[in-house]
């Protein structure tokens, strides 16, 4: 009797050899690639008695197509115009008229992309997949590639089996797989820890299950507002945590169903010992507790970490991991994957625009009364563009709200840095105050506060307030919650205001004319943000500026000066 899985290594064999005359015309070095890799991949499948086994030999077989790919968008950097055309061929009916020009000129200008635009459920891995994933335009499956090859090459341990812990909030049809997805033996969180209905039980869970592992190589999140989430968690409830790692438990909470738990706390047991390194390690204070926590630990992995959610990363730097490189792998928007950080090491996330994953089109900033797009090969280094996105069949131009910059190129690829997302600018009376600059100015005013530290803030327009707001002129109410102040006077609020009239001179125009009324600036207590996220109910960048009554009501709830 053959042994179980032999069949899907013949499988894989005879559907490399049976490959199309196409597939065979990318050269043989790709073919001997694909086959290896499958032939690697299906003998994995076949060993689930050796999970140490089948990790290396998954693991060997996805670096090998991840140099294969690599050296593949190598050459697409020379030729970043025809790979477009070809990808724009690709997302078009059959019949239509080729040809990115007559493309522009037949379809006009879309407004913004739809809302929610799905990431895709990704299915299992199989060997055909990788065997496609070799030349063929997968870009889930090919950045995830990508993202394995510059994790190992910076930091050796980061494979390692059960070596990476994933904090992330997926309930339902996940928008972004984990970066790691074609090697689940990286985990050691359980998938169905991430999909319970509430964000917090999910989040705890997961926790739960990295705190159980001390030899932890990398700790993932799909967001920075995730993980910045979970270790607020763990200060706030570490010996009940420490206990449930001591029982081989996993307490009832709200939103944790039932039965999820029992299957969760089936993959539980008992360990005093780690229990108690938990207790003294968090005894000690908070400053560096995650590398104190998991001393092996050699990256953090956030799915994004720049617009939005740079204020949490920043923190995270700053106080819970410090000392630790942060790595955003990749740059995804309305639902696409468009770009890789082939740079692990660098401080501050940037990403190649892969020619063959999308066709892109962009807008100079700023925009100008008749705009014309430039394409890929077209972009310019130092300059901001808005986001044009063709990435699915049958949505084509759309505005996809992202303002990029680039600060240089690979090859002829772009590298660009995310700026701001276009829908988040404060405007009452058209002065339009972009986000990321907003947060500056709110930042400075913080500094002015002594012992206050920024730990999270919304803004709402007066328009959204309705009758509430009073018979003044339109006007900003902010929302922020800090650490070391629980109450602010009358000046110390003033002093955001000021801030505003000095970084934007149309601002203060309005404010002197009293066509804009004084801002208003409240505190909340401790945990609204983490409430408001799970309000939102998907796991998305928080949104700066509130459009939703519903939201500003639970924000308003939280008031406490």
């Amino acid at each position: 009797m053959l042994p179980a899985g032999t069949g899907a290594v013949a499988v894989a064999v005879a559907v490399a050899v049976a490959l199309p005359a196409g597939a065979v015309a990318v050269g043989t070095g790709a073919l001997a690639v694909a086959v290896a890799v499958a032939v690697a991949v299906a003998v994995a499948v076949a060993l689930p008695a050796a999970p140490a086994l089948r990790h290396r030999l998954s693991r060997s077989a996805l670096l090998c197509a991840a140099g294969r790919y690599r050296r593949r968008l190598e050459a697409l950097g020379s030729e970043v115009r025809r790979s477009q055309e070809r990808r724009l061929r690709r997302l078009l009916p059959p019949g239509t008229a080729r040809g990115s020009e007559a493309f522009r000129e037949r379809q006009p200008l879309g407004q913004r992309c739809p809302d929610g635009a799905p990431g895709g459920q990704v299915p299992p891995l199989r060997p055909w997949a990788l065997l496609r994933g070799c030349w063929g335009t997968d870009p889930p499956l090919q950045g995830s590639l990508l993202y394995l090859d510059a994790l190992h090459a910076a930091f050796p341990q980061a494979l390692a089996p059960r070596g990476t812990a994933l904090l992330s909030w997926v309930p339902g049809r996940p928008r972004a797989p984990p970066a790691g997805w074609p090697l689940p033996t990286l985990y050691c969180t359980p998938a169905e820890a991430g999909t319970l209905p509430s964000r917090a039980a999910a989040l705890r869970a997961q926790l739960l299950f990295a705190l159980r592992e001390r030899g932890l190589c990398v700790l993932e999140a799909g967001l920075a507002a995730e993980l910045h989430d979970a270790l607020a968690a763990l200060r706030a409830s570490w010996p009940e945590l420490a206990q449930d790692v001591a029982l081989g438990r996993l307490s009832p909470q709200p939103g944790l169903p039932e039965g999820a738990r029992g299957r969760l706390q089936a993959l539980l047991a008992p360990d005093a010992a780690r229990a108690a390194e938990l207790r003294a390690e968090c005894a000690r204070g908070f400053e560096g507790i995650v590398r104190r926590l998991w001393p092996r630990l050699e990256v953090v992995v956030v799915g994004t970490a720049h617009g939005a959610e740079q204020l949490y990363r920043n923190a995270l730097r700053q106080a819970d991991c410090e000392g630790l490189p942060f790595y955003c792998p990749f740059y995804r928007a309305d639902g696409a994957l468009l770009g890789v950080n082939l740079w692990p090491e660098e401080p501050v996330p940037r990403f190649l625009l892969c020619p063959d994953w999308a066709f892109c089109e962009f807008l100079p900033c700023p925009a100008e009364e008749e705009p014309q797009t430039v394409l890929l090969d077209e972009l310019w280094e130092g300059r901001e563009y808005g986001l044009v996105l063709t990435a699915r069949p049958g949505e084509y131009r759309c505005r996809a709200g992202e303002v990029l910059r680039v600060t240089g190129f690979h090859k002829q690829c772009p590298v660009v840095e995310p700026v701001r997302r276009e829908g988040q600018a404060l405007s009452v009376r058209g002065e339009n105050i972009p986000e990321e600059r907003f947060c500056r100015s709110l930042r400075r005013a913080v500094g002015m506060w002594p012992g206050a530290r920024l730990v999270d803030y919304v803004c709402v327009e007066s328009a959204l307030l309705g009758a509430s707001s009073g018979a003044c002129a339109p006007h900003y109410e902010v929302f922020v919650e800090l650490r070391g102040l629980r109450d602010l006077s009358e000046g110390q609020r003033y002093k955001l205001d000021q801030c505003l009239q000095e970084d934007f001179p149309i601002y203060k125009s309005f404010r002197f004319k009293g066509s804009i009324g004084p801002l208003r600036l409240h505190l909340v207590g401790a945990g609204a943000f983490a409430r408001l996220r799970e309000a939102l109910g998907s796991p998305l960048p928080m949104p700066r500026v509130l459009r939703e009554q519903r939201l500003l009501q639970l924000v308003q709830s939280t008031v406490i000066s």
